[in-house]
Parts: structure tokens; C-alpha cells; sequence
């Protein structure tokens, strides 16, 4: 149902101005009118950073000459960006953009919390959640005064789901629940994970997720829609029994990783539309539109359960 940019891919390691192997999975805001990507690359020893570019029509991106967000080099920050961070989520709430992403260590993956003003100067927050967790994104918006995210904690018990937890302060999280699991032999059988910050719309909370189908040749990454309800965040509208984008693409097919689209950003225009930036077989960066109504449509006319 994304309808792929002409010029995709959007962004590749040749427009980064500095040494990178890859440029994918990017994070997305709309910023004093102009559009940013906060992309993942992986520097040449194989660890990932952040990078961030500029674009005035959400098509034709600037990279910066540096770095937006590289591994802390002192503090506790340090012991757990050792090996990369990866994968940003931007929300944009209370005056202030709230940034999410994985920080990789000999310890394993957690996801860190910083914020920024001006997308100058990032301050570190805390550590959000313990080992084996990925892909928080959170709600731009409090319900009854907590901060709510979605999150994909790594257990085989309760293979790869969306879970909800709450907090009074963005550090304190709990409450936490799963809502929903992926369907058996299903496109999303193996896994599914939070993607891009929701959007609301009149008729609930708009998430694109990613989900897992494992073959004989490797998994495929593929992009979903789910629907929240605009007062509790915990309770599913209905989530859309079919993919809304899976690779298709050369470079979609063919990469660091292949087989994958993967999104972590999206943003809604006040034509109804939304960009939707994905990460190109963690490769490159590609970008796309869709109507928002007909995703929240395919939610609710044709759903299939959250829970298995």
C-alpha cells in the first residue's frame, strides 16, 4: 500500500560525508519545516553510529559533515554504547524531541533515552530497560499524566512480541503487558517488533510495526499496520491481516542484510499523507507515502487478532 518514492533509495553511504559501510534504518521528524532522518551506519570496524540529514521535501537529503550521535566514551553510558547504538526513534512531546535507540555491549542490547531541543546538542537521559529489549517507541502524548511506550523484549518463551509499559518520569517504566503476538504462519510468524513513533488519527493511534516470516532462504522483514485506541493505548482496534510493503526493490533484496524493510520513522502531512522512511536491506535508506485513512481502513475492515 506505500508507494515507493521514484528516486528511492533516498540516502546511501556515498551522500555521508564521512567513513560509513552502510546508511539504514533512520528515525523521522519534521523540524522547523524542514525534514530529518537520524540514520544508522555502520563505521568500517562494524559498529554502528548515528547520523543525521536534512531535507526540504522529505525526498532530497543533506547529510551533516559529523556525527550526531556516536558511543558515550565516559560514565555508564560508555559501558553500554560500547559496542554501537542503533535504530533511532524520535518523538516529538512536551516542547522537546524524545529520542530511543538500542545500545549495544558486551552486556547485550538496552534501549536509551536522550532528548534534544534543537538537534545541536543531545542530552543522555537514563537506560531505559534491561538486557534484550529493542525498538521502544513512545507516545507523543500522556494518558492520565504517565508516559506510555511500545516495546519488543528478546524471549523465546513468548516469542518476539509488543508489549506496553508506563512511566511518571520517562526513567521509571512498568505496568507492563503484552498486546499483541505474532500469528501463526502468518507474513508476521516469527517476529514483530515496534517501528515508527504512532500517529494519531480521528480514528486511534496509527503504528507501522515490522514483522518476521522465516524461509529456507533466510527471513523476510516486512512492514504492518496496527490501530490503538486514542485513550488507552493498551487496547487494539485492529491490526491489518495484510503487509503493507515487503521487498521488492533491487536494493530492498539485495545488501548487508537481504530481504529487508525495516522503518523506524514515519511523518504524517496535513494532506492526510504519511512519509514512510525504511531501511533498504541494511543498506540504504528508501521512502515512500501512504493515506493514512487507508491504512487505518485496512486495520479495521479486515483485522486479524492481536493475540494468537
Amino acid at each position: 500500500m506505500i508507494r515507493r518514492h521514484a528516486g528511492n533509495p533516498v540516502l546511501t553511504k556515498s551522500d555521508v560525508p564521512y567513513p560509513v559501510a552502510t546508511v539504514h534504518n533512520p528515525g523521522a521528524v519534521k523540524y522547523r519545516d524542514r525534514y530529518l532522518l537520524l540514520f544508522r551506519s555502520h563505521r568500517r570496524n562494524g559498529r554502528s553510529i548515528i547520523g543525521l540529514a536534512e531535507s526540504t521535501d522529505g525526498f532530497r537529503f543533506e547529510a551533516r559533515p559529523t556525527p550526531f550521535l556516536v558511543p558515550a566514551s565516559t560514565g555508564v553510558f560508555a559501558e553500554y554504547e560500547e559496542w554501537g547504538v542503533e535504530d533511532m526513534r524520535v518523538c516529538a512531546l512536551d516542547g522537546e524531541y524524545l529520542l530511543t535507540y538500542s545500545a549495544y555491549s558486551r552486556h547485550g542490547v538496552r534501549v536509551a533515552l536522550a532528548r534534544t531541543r534543537d538537534f545541536e546538542k543531545v542530552e543522555r537521559v537514563a537506560l531505559i530497560t534491561q538486557a534484550d529489549s529493542r525498538n521502544v517507541v513512545l507516545f507523543p502524548q500522556r494518558f492520565d499524566g504517565r508516559y506510555v511506550r511500545l516495546d519488543r523484549p528478546h524471549s523465546e518463551i513468548d516469542p518476539w512480541s509488543i508489549w506496553i509499559s508506563f512511566s511518571p518520569d520517562l526513567v521509571h517504566w512498568g505496568d507492563s503487558r503484552v498486546v499483541m503476538k505474532p500469528a501463526p504462519y502468518h507474513w508476521d510468524a516469527l517476529k514483530i517488533g515496534p517501528g515508527a513513533t504512532p500517529i494519531r488519527t480521528s480514528r486511534g493511534w496509527l503504528h507501522i510495526y515490522h514483522g518476521v516470516f522465516p524461509t529456507m532462504d533466510g527471513s523476510v522483514y516486512r512492514l504492518g499496520a496496527a490501530l490503538h485506541d486514542l485513550h488507552d493505548p493498551s487496547r487494539l482496534l485492529g491490526v491489518a491481516d495484510e503487509w503493507i510493503l515487503e521487498p521488492e526493490d533491487p536494493w530492498e533484496r539485495v545488501g548487508y542484510v537481504p530481504n529487508v524493510v525495516f522503518c523506524c520513522g514515519a511523518i504524517p502531512e496535513d494532506d492526510g499523507t504519511i512519509k514512510v522512511y525504511w531501511g533498504a536491506a541494511d543498506s540504504v535508506v528508501c521512502a515512500g507515502t501512504v493515506r493514512a485513512d487507508d491504512l487505518v481502513d485496512l486495520c479495521l475492515k479486515d483485522p486479524r487478532p492481536p493475540m494468537r
